[in-house]
């Protein structure tokens, strides 16, 4: 079957970052799904486990590793303990991190982790969504306990990275499941316009001091923080912008030198968001991501939320996954890059 794979890890420039490989056509066991894929989308996620490090710069990957963790796809065949699917039913997920990733025309993937696609959504559209939707749902409602069925409605979230793929639909899921009052940071003319469209009650520069930023808007305090980019840049700020037992999660690393020391004195609670987290460790309650993305699935149905693909760049190959890493690593693209077909 045609996937894009790497041998290497190089940098995106490279010729050979991303290669159009031919490799073996899995096969479902278990709880797996084998899903035709339709459409992917691109995470900063994949820029970095693509990306050379210390760790990765002399690693040879033989058979190629097949990176991407956002699809879209058709259930072709089922494994021997799949309850939840048949062959024939549209899914969108986003895997698991210890498999091999979604680049490929066929991938398998475990029930549990997998939802209905939205019905109302193309492929394309749909598969901006299933990454960056459990990572702001989990961040949210499990991570800081934050009401989904409206039982914090008025309290305050401040998103840092409003534009980004997390922000995008986490600006949804805030203002209309927990009806919250949402403050989004962007930087530019057009990524703030996004913001606003998406439904952010008020914008800041992230580029700027965020306590005063706030102190304008009228919001002397938030009750919640997403930090969804840059977390290290603005910890210093957390205490100044949350109120007294407030809460913060971050999906991104902080600096070593973090001191969470700061957050004491108003019993501020840190926690992280790893939307890998279960599908990684095998956790008993592995199938709430599956129930979660039926929900969400229900909400873009019912019109409460909608996709967050702003490119499409395409059918999924190695030229057109190459454009989408350079777009991602400019640390300039706004929602969620996608691409569709072979």
């Amino acid at each position: 079957m045609k996937a894009v794979g790497l041998h290497r890890y190089l940098p995106i420039t490279d010729p050979d970052a991303l290669l159009d490989v031919d490799v073996p056509q899995p096969e479902a066991m278990g709880h797996d799904l084998l899903v035709e894929v339709r459409a992917i989308s691109v995470n900063p996620l994949d820029t970095k486990h693509r990306a050379p490090n210390d760790a990765n710069r002399n690693s040879v990957e033989t058979p190629p590793r097949i990176l991407g963790w956002d699809v879209a796809g058709v259930v072709a065949a089922t494994g021997p303990a799949v309850t939840l699917f048949r062959p024939g039913d549209a899914v969108y997920y986003a895997g698991s991190i210890a498999r091999s990733g979604g680049n490929a025309e066929f991938h398998c993937v475990d029930e549990r982790i997998a939802g209905h696609k939205p019905a109302s959504l193309g492929f394309a559209d749909a598969a901006a969504l299933p990454l960056t939707t459990i990572t702001a749902w989990q961040g949210m409602f499990e991570r800081m306990n934050i009401s989904s069925s409206g039982a914090d409605a008025g309290k305050s979230l401040l998103i840092i990275g409003g534009a980004g793929g997390v922000g995008s639909i986490a600006i949804q899921i805030a203002k209309r499941v927990a009806g919250l009052t949402v403050i989004a940071t962007a930087s530019r003319a057009e990524s703030a316009a996004w913001a606003r469209s998406l439904g952010a009650d008020h914008i800041v520069d992230h580029n700027q001091s965020l306590p005063g930023q706030l102190k304008t808007c009228g919001i002397a305090e938030v009750d919640y923080v997403l930090c969804a980019n840059a977390a290290g840049r603005h910890f210093a700020d957390f205490p100044a912008l949350l109120c007294p037992q407030g809460k913060i999660c971050s999906i991104v690393d902080g600096p070593n030198e973090t001191d969470f020391l700061l957050l004491k004195r108003k019993s501020i609670t840190f926690c992280w968001e790893a939307m890998f987290t279960r599908p990684l460790f095998q956790t008993p309650d592995m199938v709430a991501q599956h129930d979660l993305l039926d929900r969400a699935a229900s909400l873009v149905d019912a019109g409460v939320l909608r996709s967050t693909a702003t490119m499409n760049l395409g059918t999924i190959n190695a030229t057109h996954l190459k454009q989408a890493h350079q777009l991602i690593e400019q640390g300039r693209s706004i929602g969620k890059i996608v691409l569709e077909g072979f």
